[in-house]
């Protein structure tokens, strides 16, 4: 009956995935290559089909009480002074930082056996299972292997070949980082921009404790995505000469963070997401980048959809697999259109970022994005209800 399911990763997808296979009464088990939960993070959205996810998994009361309740984006000169701002509110969707929620998921999985400091090294897959060997425990045999271990997935490099075959860059990097919650303006993001390159502040109304964002333009670069020695690097050089005052701060705050990321914007594209007995979720199958704003609302619709799809089909996980894919592809198409996002928050010239700072001072662009969320809620199907096949 395929009830043996292991799970590579214990992020946002891997955990709701957890849950609903031990709701269903399979048996998942949950392998994650940090010793612990990473509880820092940036705010994420939850909206449409991901707040009924959160909902029929009893997490939504909780997720409001943790909002980071943000008013919007601010965009400010050398001299801190606001040149323009955008409303980011809506009334159909939910902000919450990646780490409160994660830490509602592990509490929703309940006792499903999670082993951390460790990962897969290997697997072998036959008509009956796949043997999987892991870097410090006993190899074990499992009915399907889950990756949800993010956009540079070891399982997906394992089952389905190297990540260049499927990860496009999108001319962008990124890092975050605890910052002084005295820096910038309260329930605000605060950004400053000069050619190329973004600074900014996020300050929400709910925590104490503020974030730091810089995003630069770059070719794809050749380094090591767990060296991160090597990024703060990368950041420092960056970033070193930027003229707004809290740069420094920001700056000098981050590199010293423990939690500091830092990874390249890119998205995943794949023709798909299953072969044989193993399985991607989340951002390993389908990473629309930061740039989307739409990780999490993928992550828990489409772990939903798996795990629903495995419990229905009565242990044909070809079945599963198909019907998955041809559920959630259309989901994923729509967030993969980045749009302008990425360059209203990163101009490329002096120029562009006038016209942009013109172009948000007017009160069509908020218009625009109340009329965009209506719309994409009308578009919105009711998610099904899942039940295990007798």
């Amino acid at each position: 009956m395929n009830e043996r399911i292991l799970i590579s990763g214990a992020g946002i997808a891997g955990l709701t995935l957890a849950h609903w296979l031990a709701r269903y009464g399979l048996r998942p088990t949950v392998v994650e290559r940090a010793p612990e939960l990473r509880a820092g993070g940036n705010g994420v959205d939850l909206r449409e089909d991901a707040v009924t996810v959160a909902e029929r998994m009893g997490l939504m009361d909780r997720v409001r009480v943790l909002a980071t309740d943000v008013n919007g984006i601010k965009f400010v000169d050398a001299a801190d002074r606001a040149v323009a701002r955008i409303s980011t509110r809506d009334t159909a969707s939910v902000e919450v930082m990646r780490g409160d929620l994660v830490a509602l998921l592990r509490e929703a999985a309940g006792d499903v056996e999670i082993l951390f400091g460790d990962a897969i090294q290997a697997l072998q897959q036959d008509d009956h299972g796949v043997t999987v060997t892991f870097e410090h425990a006993p190899a074990r045999r499992f009915d399907l292997v889950i990756g949800a271990d993010g956009m540079h997935s070891d399982l997906r490099r394992l089952a389905f070949g190297p990540e260049k075959r499927f990860v496009r860059h999108m001319d962008h990097y990124f890092a975050f980082a605890n910052a002084d919650g005295g820096l910038g303006e309260d329930r605000w993001v605060t950004m400053f921009n000069t050619p190329g390159r973004m600074t900014g502040i996020y300050r929400s109304g709910n925590h104490t404790q503020a974030k730091a964002y810089f995003i630069f333009r770059s070719e794809r670069l050749t380094h090591d995505h767990r060296d991160v020695a090597e990024h703060r690097r990368l950041v420092t050089e960056a970033f070193a000469d930027q003229p707004w005052q809290p740069a420094r701060g920001l700056l000098e705050g981050a590199l010293a963070d423990p939690d500091f990321y830092f990874d390249a914007l890119g998205q995943v594209h794949m023709d798909a997401w299953s072969d044989r007995r193993v399985g991607l979720v989340g951002d390993a199958a389908w990473c629309a980048s930061p740039a989307s704003g739409a990780g999490a609302e993928l992550a828990l619709v489409g772990a939903y959809r798996l795990a629903g799809e495995l419990a229905a089909a009565g242990g044909d996980h070809r079945a599963a697999f198909a019907r998955y894919q041809a559920a959630h592809r259309p989901l994923v198409g729509r967030r993969q259109r980045i749009g302008p996002n990425v360059r209203l928050m990163v101009p490329r010239s002096e120029g562009g970022r006038c016209v942009r700072d013109t172009l948000l001072r007017l009160p069509l662009m908020n218009a625009a994005g109340a009329i965009e969320s209506r719309l994409r809620a009308r578009a919105t199907e009711p998610l099904p209800v899942y039940r295990r096949a007798a």
